[in-house]
């Protein structure tokens, strides 16, 4: 029989690991044929997040000159490079657009295609556009793949689940507002993927309380006001009169930093210098395990300070007042965070031009305004200030901690469990909205129709309504019939909707301390709760501790993504090769 290969997610993430298993096939397989199943109920190569049928208002977040699925030789794997077009190439854009998700989702299909078609011959791919419901079989058995509809499993010798983001059940206070909301005719959206969002319950005119400040609130900004007819004429807009009133807060209180609008010029700082592979072996080894925060936050905080400074440095060295060679060994062999302040003091004058990475996950701790339209007019100069910083060159350390922050990320996967807090931080700093979304934000705030609510925004239910209040405004609270989270579930095999992943968990497959599931750094196959690497069973995406920097790899960055596909598919033939071997003997 011929070797069955079942790969679960036809989205970007399946689409980098076909494209990896038709690079590698030549090297490491030889077999007499294989079929490769890919089980989504979505279009092959978006997927359901980046399929083609979904708004055109809506962007992607990042410059299309900055978005590739192919490799290059920075990538650290063992497979051959199969380099092609960036996304700005393949769509003859121009490489600063922030093309829509439409386009994306075209230029998906197309890499999709395109990796189909290099497989060599004898070897099929064959897509069932239905859902996956669960996975069974003995750890040395075939797996049966049982999908939605009652027909006859899938039989597999190995599977690869590369699910993007899911649905999840609701936390306890989720529920709590959920139902209050249905006891007393109120409209409560949990986190979700706001282009599956019913939003024509949103009324014109009311006001709706929005819970998140990043992405998923820019996508619910753009369909409540360019979606129901409205326009932007330069700074002003103009409304339809359909749109309602959006009272927005987060933790932070502010809208994630807005892309870097500059591009990269001389030298890039030597990365990594203080978290590297040795670190992240010397982590590992430890008997006792680690800590973030007390053992690997330190080392995060001296390689984006490193990045930080070597970029002001070498670039604008008449704002600092020592040489670069001096600060770097002094910097180095700071023994402490109190050192390695008062050296920044003493070398960097201006404190603008000082990484204070604290402040900037907080940047309105301490901040109290005496009334809400004061509010209004003081993060609207926060907007325009960070635009403003984003898009001037002589703020280019700004893009060394960016380059840190890919650097740092593509260590920390090799730590496995080091939560969402991170993923966060390093959304909120590097993969913000474009700056004409931050221009519309400010637009929308002028023409009285996206209203600030502050930090630590809360939310509770009585008297009928929903009520935000935040410190930042003390004594300032709004209320709505309608309450809207704007974020995506947090990826949690705990309370996932998707009974594929429910059953993958039940079934042996542990999870860390934030409700990832395990997986071998090495090559992506699922750990049980000892640690043994499941031999016919391997997993990738947001909800494994094999996460990626980004839904896309820049070109020439290093790919994480790359790196761990590549692996994986490495794997995967390897074994379906070891397999056809032995049922040939």
């Amino acid at each position: 029989m011929r070797p069955q290969l079942v790969i679960v997610g036809a989205g970007p993430r399946g689409t980098g690991v076909l494209e990896r298993l038709a690079a590698n096939l030549p090297e490491l397989y030889a077999g007499e044929g294989l079929d490769i199943h890919f089980v989504d109920p979505h279009p092959p190569g978006g997927g359901r997040i980046w399929r083609e049928a979904q708004s055109p208002l809506l962007w992607m977040n990042s410059h299309a000159e900055d978005v590739t699925m192919f490799t290059d030789d920075t990538v650290p794997m063992d497979g051959p490079v199969r380099e092609g077009p960036t996304l700005h190439e393949w769509a003859a854009l121009n490489g600063r657009t922030f093309a829509d998700r439409q386009l994306q989702g075209r230029y998906l299909r197309w890499v999709y295609e395109q990796a189909r078609d290099a497989l060599p011959s004898g070897v099929t791919v064959h897509h069932h556009p239905r859902r996956a419901l669960r996975v069974t079989g003995s750890r040395e058995g075939r797996q049966r793949v049982w999908l939605e509809g009652g027909q006859r499993p899938l039989l597999a010798d190995l599977v690869i689940f590369t699910l993007g983001h899911l649905d999840a059940e609701l936390d306890d206070e989720q529920r709590e507002l959920a139902r209050y909301a249905d006891e007393h005719g109120l409209l409560h959206l949990p986190p979700d993927f706001t282009a599956d969002s019913d939003l024509s319950a949103l009324r014109a005119g009311e006001p709706v309380l929005v819970r998140g400040f990043g992405l998923a609130f820019v996508d619910l900004m753009v369909l409540l006001t360019e979606g129901r007819g409205g326009r932007y004429e330069g700074d002003t807009y103009l409304p339809s009169g359909r749109e309602p009133v959006l009272y927005v807060g987060s933790r932070r209180g502010v809208p994630y930093h807005s892309k870097i609008g500059y591009d990269w010029t001389g030298d890039r700082p030597p990365l990594p210098r203080f978290l590297g592979p040795a670190e992240v072996r010397e982590l590992l080894a430890r008997p006792q395990g680690f800590d973030f925060r007390r053992d690997v936050w330190p080392l995060v905080e001296k390689e984006l300070g490193f990045a930080h400074y070597h970029r002001l440095f070498t670039a604008h060295p008449e704002r600092t007042a020592m040489a670069w060679t001096d600060f770097e060994e002094k910097y180095a062999a700071a023994a402490g965070p109190a050192e390695t302040r008062a050296l920044i003091t003493a070398a960097v004058p201006a404190p603008a031009d000082r990484l204070d990475l604290a402040a900037l996950d907080h940047p309105l701790a301490d901040v109290r305004h005496t009334s809400h339209e004061e509010f209004q007019q003081g993060l609207r100069r926060y907007i325009e200030d960070d635009l403003d910083r984003r898009h001037d060159p002589s703020f280019s350390a700004d893009l060394g901690v960016f380059l840190g922050l890919l650097s740092v990320y593509g260590q920390l996967v090799r730590l496995g469990g080091i939560g969402t807090w991170w993923h966060g931080f390093f959304s909120y700093l590097a993969s913000g909205p474009p700056g004409p979304r931050l221009r519309q934000m400010l637009a929308l705030s002028r023409a009285g129709l996206l209203r600030f609510v502050g930090a630590d925004m809360a939310v509770t239910a009585e008297d009928g309504v929903f009520r935000a209040t935040s410190p930042t405004v003390p004594g300032f609270s709004v209320e709505a019939r309608a309450l809207v989270e704007a974020r995506l579930p947090e990826p949690t095999v705990g309370r996932t909707r998707d009974g594929l992943l429910r059953e993958l968990h039940a079934d042996g497959g542990s999870e860390t301390p934030e409700g990832l599931l395990r997986v071998d750094p090495g090559d992506g196959r699922v750990l049980d709760g000892a640690g043994r690497p499941h031999p016919r069973r391997f997993a990738l995406g947001p909800y494994t501790d094999a996460r990626s920097p980004g839904a896309f790899t820049r070109p020439r960055t290093g790919g994480v993504a790359f790196r761990q596909n590549d692996a994986t598919a490495r794997a995967a033939l390897a074994l379906l090769r070891d397999l056809a071997a032995r049922a040939a003997a």
